[in-house]
């Protein structure tokens, strides 16, 4: 099993930045991918960025692309997502992600974690 552990939500002003934190734990030994996802109230989870572990990969939302950019940090087995000039459609909660292998999907989730911009 592997858990999962966001922090770094709350509350920006639009224009503002906020870094979120991903934390892995368990077992860590078998990870190809963590991701973000966020879901705004009444709307569907969508996905948000995604590094890949072992290859100098990314992947991004049409509606981060050049805001936000997703990090990791192979030897903590934390991902980072690095949010910057917010905007109020950006308010949802975030959870990160973790796929063990490719082609499996995501197979572990995080709890959430709040993420509000006021305008």
């Amino acid at each position: 099993q592997v858990q999962l552990v966001e922090s770094g939500g709350g509350l920006v002003q639009a224009g503002g930045s906020l870094k979120l934190s991903c934390a892995a734990s368990g077992r860590t030994f078998s990870i190809h991918a963590m991701g973000w996802f966020r879901q705004a109230p009444g709307k569907e989870r969508m996905f948000v960025a995604q590094v890949d572990w072992s290859a100098p990969n990314t992947y991004y939302a049409d509606s981060v692309k050049g805001r936000f950019t997703i990090s990791r940090d192979n030897a903590k087995n934390t991902a980072y997502l690095q949010m910057n000039n917010m905007k109020p459609e950006d308010t949802a909660v975030y959870y990160c992600a973790l796929s063990s292998r490719p082609g499996s999907g995501y197979d572990y989730w995080g709890q959430g974690t709040q993420v509000i911009v006021s305008s």
